[in-house]
């Protein structure tokens, strides 16, 4: 190995055993997590402080002799820690040194946010009678609230996956189980699946054209690879293969659905219908191919994980195109508001549905298992996702904001945070033994950098700056 090399990473092979054979966690827990993390959202939103600082920020101006601009700042800055403290905080403090008692911070979440849509509805009834109005139609800021939220978990995990205070069953499975990070990747797929273009019935663009708009993750792919075995940094094998990443899984995905470009009311038929063959090939023994340490020279065989999996994730992709076009973006001819009351029961059905399937599918099919990408898993990311989407259709039930200054703030720029949460995790990784570091140190050292995140992340919005990449 280059001397120089090895400078970077002492300890990669630790590093590396570190997050291998591992067998995940149990479905109850991972429900309890995804319940914690939207339960925490709409409680925030509830408390209606974003309106209440801006009042400051207004009438400060009589007794504030510095200019505008500064008061706003300071204004945002303060939002913006309280949005760091009720809601990124305590998720990291789950995740870690409080992860034992995350089922009842799960039921302690539900019931206070039972009794907050009581006490607000109750105390609001007189003023609704009256002719008051709810707040705007919540449907968009739900849907970003939850890839707010996805994004927000995949920033601290896989920073804290590095370090001991993160428990090594939320860590991703070597073959099968159910790890909280093994939902990554199938989430970003189906979060973009559910506001793609095919289920907003827009299909303007060529397939030319939607296949060069891919060309900035497959850029971001080999951007990966090369980093990565330049400062030989630590590469889990077993999860994609030798030279595929996530970038690569997202990029393909893109590709095919550009490719063979249908309406959204087939889609649901193709996915189920991929799925289904491909599902049918694992049993009949790809399983075995793919799950093997055998690798020869061949650039399928040293990915083959990677490669193959895509068939699940497009096969999810398809599906979710179908429910995001049904669920959002499907003409209804009745009033607006029954419309968003029925996508909130919609919802929940399907979690639910989802919920059982994937029991069903792991102990009757196959396990769940991530690295193949099979019918199992795709329904546990299909369950999971709509459990948090359903949580956070509960906000429509409390009168007020439906969202909140770091969630705007993430959302104008979630490609770009993911990307510095990334070059973050690799800094610190190449500079920290993070193995051996104490919890003390580990969780000075996750909070400073989710604050990090947070703070550049606010400071994008307030400047105007919106990175698009494709």
């Amino acid at each position: 190995m280059d001397p120089l090399q090895e400078s970077f990473n002492h300890h990669k092979q630790l590093k590396q055993e570190f997050v291998s054979n591992l067998t995940g966690s149990s479905m109850l827990e991972i429900a309890a997590l995804s319940t914690i993390v939207p339960a925490l959202i709409v409680l925030r939103h509830s408390l209606g402080f974003n309106d209440f600082l801006n009042t400051i920020g207004n009438s400060s101006k009589k007794n504030d002799g510095a200019p505008i601009g500064c008061r706003y700042w300071r204004v945002y800055v303060i939002t913006l820690a309280i949005d760091f403290s009720f809601i990124v905080l305590p998720i990291l403090l789950c995740f870690t040194v409080l992860a034992e008692w995350s089922h009842i911070f799960a039921i302690c979440l539900i019931m206070l946010l039972a009794l907050c849509i009581l006490a607000k509805r109750f105390g609001s009834s007189s003023s609704e009678s009256a002719g008051g109005q709810w707040p705007i139609d919540s449907v968009g800021t739900t849907i970003s609230s939850y890839r707010v939220s996805m994004m927000i978990v995949t920033c601290l995990c896989i920073l804290a996956v590095d370090f001991k205070i993160f428990p090594r069953r939320y860590a991703k499975t070597e073959t099968f189980g159910t790890g909280l990070m093994d939902l990554g990747v199938g989430s970003f797929v189906l979060a973009n699946s559910l506001i793609s273009r095919q289920a907003r019935n827009l299909f303007s663009m060529k397939w030319k054209t939607a296949i060069l708009s891919s060309t900035p993750l497959v850029i971001l792919g080999v951007g990966r690879v090369i980093f990565t075995a330049g400062v030989n940094y630590q590469v889990h094998v077993g999860e994609y293969g030798v030279h595929w990443n996530f970038f690569f899984t997202l990029a393909a995905v893109s590709i095919l659905t550009s490719i063979i470009n249908i309406h959204p009311q087939y889609c649901g038929f193709l996915g189920l219908s991929i799925l289904a063959g491909y599902q049918t090939s694992l049993m009949s023994g790809l399983n075995d191919y793919l799950l093997s340490d055998e690798r020869t020279v061949s650039i399928i065989s040293q990915n083959k994980e990677g490669i193959f999996s895509i068939f699940g994730y497009w096969g999810m992709y398809l599906v979710g195109v179908l429910l995001g076009n049904y669920l959002f973006f499907r003409s209804d001819s009745s009033s607006k508001t029954r419309s968003k009351q029925w996508t909130r029961v919609k919802i929940w059905i399907l979690s639910v549905m989802f919920w059982l399937l994937t029991i069903i599918l792991d102990k009757h099919v196959e396990k769940v298992s991530r690295r193949m990408c099979n019918l199992a898993y795709v329904a546990f990311v299909l369950a999971q996702n709509f459990q948090v989407l359903a949580i956070l259709t509960l906000g429509d039930l409390i009168p007020g904001q439906k969202t909140s200054a770091l969630e705007e703030a993430f959302n104008l720029n979630l490609l770009a945070v993911f990307l510095l949460a990334n070059v973050l995790t690799g800094l610190i990784n190449l500079t920290v033994n993070t193995i051996s570091t104490s919890s003390i140190t580990a969780l000075a050292i996750l909070v400073g950098y989710a604050f990090v995140l947070s703070v550049l992340a606010g400071f994008a919005k307030i400047l105007g700056i919106k990175l698009k990449f494709w």
